[in-house]
């Protein structure tokens, strides 16, 4: 009876390891849009690579322990950035209770235990000054002698 119960236990831990990488994945959609106006480039950066989204957009990412940097642009206005913390899914608890270590460490090693909140909004800066045209022909004084 022992070895038959020792023997379910070890294979409900093996068949749950890595549970949150089977149940999350290793990827999430990100979803960014910006203020006060849409259609900025933006870039998102962690440590495992780059991703380009068009605000309002949504963007595939892989997760990671590392946070993502968000950086984005658009004609006009001064560039706007924030950084979405990497925070721990709850995924990995189930790993540790009923797996073992074995799934915890897939789970962190495929970024599966990690998350981003989304969706992300933006604050782009302040709105560029525009440019005063000049016509190009220099300014000239002229002094009347006598006057």
């Amino acid at each position: 009876m022992r070895i038959a119960a020792f023997a379910a236990t070890a294979a409900l831990g093996i068949a749950v390891s890595g549970c949150a990488t089977v149940v999350d994945g290793s990827s999430q959609s990100v979803s960014v849009a910006t203020t006060p106006v849409q259609g900025a480039a933006c870039t998102l950066t962690n440590s495992e690579g780059s991703w380009f989204v068009t605000t309002p957009g949504s963007v595939q990412v892989h997760k990671t322990k590392n946070d993502l940097t968000v950086t984005c642009t658009k004609d006009g206005f001064q560039p706007g950035s924030q950084v979405a913390i990497s925070k721990f899914g709850g995924a990995t608890f189930g790993n540790l209770v009923l797996g073992g270590g074995i799934g915890a460490i897939v789970d962190a090693a495929s970024g599966a235990n990690y998350y981003y909140d989304s969706p992300l909004t933006i604050p782009l800066g302040e709105p560029k000054a525009a440019a005063v045209p000049t016509s190009g022909a220099p300014v000239s004084t002229q002094i009347k002698p006598g006057v």
